[in-house]
């Protein structure tokens, strides 16, 4: 709970240090719900230590995604939108492609998943994540970091090898 508290102090320094940047590049999307809201959401279905949280740009629209690790070790992450509040998607993160849960059901390699995301989105890869969706369906997650300096989080599924959906991260606090 220490750990969410100092958190939420972090995060509501970093809207206050960002609050007045005078930047075409840099924006902060409007949102309706707080950031405090969504991160009880966000407990209220997965109780543990937030380890990081984002503010990202799904089709537009501004949701927030928190990563918690509960008790019991397991990650979770958790996207809250930030206009209704309510949850839109939970995944599960393993440590690697070779976890048993993730490469009983992949069949696409984690080479060709970056290609494709690669072939989406130009740019480079700088962190890679590996999730069960709720689906129980495994998938591949690269963060790309593009040209004109935006980062891209590209979802490719590693049973279709299609991509699943991306976002635009608009800032992220916590580990990386």
């Amino acid at each position: 709970m220490k750990k969410n508290l100092l958190l939420i102090s972090a995060v509501a320094a970093a809207l206050t240090l960002t609050a007045g940047v005078a930047s075409a590049d840099f924006k902060i999307p409007k949102t309706k719900v707080s950031f405090e809201k969504a991160l009880k959401a966000a407990l209220a279905k997965h109780s543990g230590d937030v380890e990081t949280v984002e503010l990202e740009l799904n089709n537009g629209k501004p949701q927030y995604e928190f990563d918690i690790k509960t008790a019991d070790g397991v990650e979770h992450e958790v996207e809250v939108s930030a206009i209704t509040g309510k949850i839109i998607e939970e995944e599960i993160e393993v440590a690697s492609a070779s976890d048993t849960t993730f490469a009983s059901k992949a069949k696409v390699s984690e080479a060709d998943a970056e290609k494709t995301a690669l072939a989406a989105f130009p740019g480079t890869v700088h962190e890679k994540e590996y999730s069960i969706e709720s689906d129980g369906n495994p998938s591949y997650e690269f963060d790309i970091k593009t040209a004109d300096g935006k980062e891209i989080e590209v979802e490719v599924d590693a049973v279709t090898g299609k991509v699943l959906e991306h976002e635009v991260e608009v800032y992220q606090i916590g580990k990386e």
